[in-house]
């Protein structure tokens, strides 16, 4: 088995891509390490995939796959989990922004310290504040919902066991959670390392604002599916419970406030609680039916009795 999978997900990076490769087999070089490189071209519109079979020629540690469109971040990386070979995995950006000086203490925590995941932290960035300010507070959103106590969930170097990246699965923008979707696994071990944060040599940057938005919901997917992907009616049902308990309440405490309290009182029908007590009595049904669908369709997944062994006698 090789030391080491470096799985580059990028777009549009044709400048960076040579200094990146070298970089990356000097340190593999200096280390010792069997290794391999996967690029992931995740259909870019520039000459990436030109520089991508030119560093390819006559090099067997490179492997490279070129998507027809663009597909997002998550999906590249989770085609470059699939071919992995290598006891343990990092991923980087190819942007230079991601120090390839880290991988060998990367992969010492792995190794050596038994982490499932170790998960880079820039402390110190070199980005405009209009992006570190949101930044803050979606780490520690991210930090609080799923019980990681991760500085910098969004950094793109990370370096896991190769049985971690073979038993999750990447959709959507799920990238930025992979340690929380590690820990839903059951891969309990997840550690950080302060890593050097580079400022952008050549190009731009590809993620826009929309992220601001993506990035909340897919924490809220990502923390649901954790907690709630094989029983979603303890989700649903329990939400019903209390919207119906809370609407029967109202309407009992309306009867009894018309049959023996206040009989000479207006129809109940009049009141604004009768109207909050049938809405929410209304909502509780929706509840526990949005449950009830939930589990006739996890009944008919696939995946609902996949469950990750670890050993076996």
């Amino acid at each position: 088995m090789l030391d080491l999978s470096i799985v580059i997900p990028l777009f549009n990076e044709e400048e960076s891509l040579p200094e990146l490769h070298s970089w990356i087999e000097r340190v593999m070089i200096d280390h010792h390490f069997s290794y391999e490189i996967i690029f992931i071209d995740d259909g870019s519109k520039d000459n990436s995939w030109s520089v991508i079979t030119e560093l390819s020629k006559g090099n067997s540690n490179v492997r490279a796959i070129k998507f027809q469109r663009n597909y997002g971040k998550s999906a590249a990386l989770q085609v470059g989990f699939q071919i992995a070979k290598g006891a343990v995995v990092i991923t980087m950006d190819a942007d230079l922004q991601d120090s390839p000086d880290e991988i060998p203490e990367l992969r010492n925590m792995i190794i050596n310290q038994d982490f499932d995941v170790v998960s880079g932290w820039k402390k110190k960035r070199h980005d405009p504040i209009s992006k570190t300010i949101p930044t803050k507070l979606y780490n520690w959103a991210a930090r609080r919902i799923t019980g990681i106590h991760l500085h910098d969930f969004n950094c793109g170097l990370k370096a896991y066991k190769l049985t971690v990246v073979k038993s999750i699965e990447l959709y959507g923008d799920m990238h930025r959670y992979v340690p929380a979707l590690a820990k839903y696994a059951g891969f309990n071990e997840i550690g950080e390392k302060v890593v050097q944060h580079q400022a952008r040599k050549y190009g731009v940057t590809k993620f826009g604002l929309n992220r601001f938005l993506n990035g909340p919901l897919d924490l809220m997917t990502v923390a649901f599916m954790g907690k709630f992907g094989k029983k979603p009616m303890h989700f649903f049902g329990a939400l019903g419970m209390l919207m119906f308990v809370i609407g029967f309440g109202l309407l009992f405490y309306l009867g009894v406030d018309k049959l023996f309290i206040h009989k000479t009182a207006r129809n109940i029908a009049q009141r604004s609680e009768f109207f909050i007590a049938l809405a929410a009595m209304i909502m509780g049904v929706q509840f526990f039916l949005a449950g009830f669908l939930a589990e006739l369709i996890g009944r008919n997944s696939a995946t609902r009795n996949q469950y990750l062994i670890e050993k076996e006698i």
